[in-house]
């Protein structure tokens, strides 16, 4: 009879640490290629650097494979262009680009100018640089051209929109403490800022106050009122009386932030990443807040029909079982540290995945060293179960940013991770069969070519699969270039636009296991390689 109790107790238990009993979701398979990938750059450097790490996914060659470029701290970042082959192994060169400046801590591609070439911002300590690009991965200096003031700062977090009628994009830069104030930083956090456009140029910086040192933004259509607002999260060991933000921002007006008046609850955090998904269909979407040992999977209020949501949410960590405040291998007990997150379908079962990227600050006695990066994976009743060690990417490597990409086009979603101190490392999905895909590309004629805070909308049988087009969130980093779906076993999917006007496209019937553009007034067209 104990041993029954003693079975039920462990049974009961198991289901908790894991947030329950849905199907069990298939695992996809990984193979670590760093080893052979071509890839170098290291994240070093000490207390400047104990924060940051990014890393940048996008196509500068016009091949459609995703290049990557990497964060290097004290050292050089570097640019690798993707060789790979479709299919094939993933393999990168290294490529004198313009990028290689010293203290970056991390970078976000977008096409400024909308000439159809994408450019990169470089978050750094010191001087933030707007490199323009110029066609076949090269990049220049354009700060002056653009009338962008890069200041001097300790630059970690980026988000970037276009308001109504704008030419250039908005780009929010969140910046850290006063790193002057090595002796005692608590309470020196520095302004944020907000660049907003002018004509083709950006006005000078309008500082965002108050700032709590931020490490993550994103700018998203929260309430899908048609004008995204900007998420900030924040870090909560150098603030005094911080606390998470929402600023609505709105062309031609002053940044507003949200209080409990509106209803935004105070939420204090080591706030580090944000990642956000439509995870239950019901056209909000959640959003994950990583942290150190205290992570939240944040679910909009639902407002009472016919009346638009005010900003209040939920925390659903617990009991989706994506908490991940501890290490979920070895014998360590200690809390974890999280930084980067990002959901994506890794399995291609129609259902959004969340992969974390795990580390100690440096060695804080307080907290896991041994840290394995999370792969959770959604099973269908929502919630989620850990298979980061069965997938095979749980290193305990000192993990900061990382970007997930489909970096040989196989429609298998790869993924790259930053280190501190020792080499980036790079892992190929190697899939599972009947699992289909497709993945999509929007672009508009003339200003904001990739649709930056529109939707793509995708049929998954009684659902509608749908994902904000963004360029922020995560942790110093991200991707830009085709959007993944996972299918599961259909092989066709009705697809549209909601464009950032809040105009939709129609509804076209389209084959999985492809590759869509998907062009303004044109409507879709099959790429291929080569």
């Amino acid at each position: 009879m104990n041993r029954l109790l003693l079975a039920m107790a462990s049974a009961a238990i198991a289901v908790l640490a894991n947030g329950v009993a849905g199907a069990e979701p298939a695992v996809p398979s990984f193979v670590e290629e760093t080893a052979s990938d071509g890839i170098s750059t290291v994240y070093s450097g000490e207390w400047e650097f104990m924060v940051g790490g990014g890393a940048a996914a996008f196509d500068c060659s016009g091949d459609g494979f995703p290049d990557l470029f990497l964060a290097g701290g004290a050292s050089h970042a570097g640019f690798y262009r993707n060789i790979s082959r479709q299919g094939g192994e993933l393999r990168f060169e290294k490529q004198a680009s313009g990028l290689e400046l010293e203290a970056v801590t991390g970078a976000y591609a977008l096409d400024i100018d909308s000439d159809g070439i994408k450019d990169l911002v470089l978050l750094r300590v010191g001087e933030n640089v707007v490199m323009r690009g110029r066609g076949n991965c090269r990049f220049e200096r354009a700060n002056e051209m653009w009338g962008f003031d890069g200041g001097d700062a300790w630059s970690t977090a980026l988000a970037a929109t276009w308001e109504d009628g704008a030419d250039f994009p908005a780009i929010a830069v969140g910046n850290y403490i006063d790193r002057r104030e090595e002796g005692f930083p608590w309470g020196s956090c520095t302004d944020n800022w907000l660049h907003r456009a002018e004509g083709a140029r950006f006005a000078a910086p309008m500082p965002l106050k108050p700032s709590h040192c931020a490490l993550s933004m994103l700018f998203t259509d929260w309430n899908r009122s048609g004008t995204p607002s900007l998420r900030v999260s924040n870090d909560r060991e150098y603030y005094k009386g911080g606390q998470e933000q929402l600023w609505r921002i709105e062309a031609g007006a002053e940044p507003y932030l949200y209080s409990a008046a509106d209803g935004w609850e105070r939420l204090r955090i080591w706030g580090m990443g944000i990642a956000g998904y439509d995870l239950n269909f019901d056209g909000y979407q959640e959003y994950f807040l990583t942290s150190m040992a205290d992570n939240k999977l944040q679910t909009l209020t639902k407002p009472t029909p016919g009346t638009s949501p005010g900003p209040a949410y939920t925390d659903a960590a617990f009991a989706k079982g994506v908490t991940a405040h501890r290490p979920y291998a070895g014998e360590n007990v200690k809390p974890s540290t999280a930084w980067h997150a990002q959901f994506e379908d890794m399995n291609n079962d129609g259902l959004a995945d969340l992969f974390i990227a795990k580390g100690n600050v440096a060695a804080m006695p307080d907290f896991a060293m041994e840290d394995p990066n999370n792969l959770l994976l959604q099973k269908t009743d929502g919630s989620f179960a850990e298979a980061g060690d069965r997938a095979g990417i749980g290193s305990t490597a000192i993990s900061r940013g990382a970007v997930i990409a489909d970096f040989n086009l196989d429609g298998m979603l790869d993924l790259a991770v930053v280190n501190r101190w020792v080499e980036a490392q790079l892992w190929r999905n190697t899939g599972l069969d009947n699992a289909n895909w497709i993945q999509i590309r929007p672009l508009q004629p003339r200003r904001n070519r990739d649709a930056i805070g529109g939707w793509i909308e995708v049929k998954r049988g009684d659902v509608v699969m749908r994902r904000e087009i963004t360029v922020g969130g995560g942790h110093a980093g991200g991707h830009l270039g085709w959007w993944h779906f996972g299918l599961g076993g259909q092989t066709e999917a009705q697809t549209r636009i909601v464009w950032p006007d809040g105009e939709a496209g129609a509804w076209e019937e389209l084959r999985a296991g492809h590759f869509y553009t998907i062009e303004r007034g044109r409507g879709a067209a099959r790429w291929q390689p080569g």
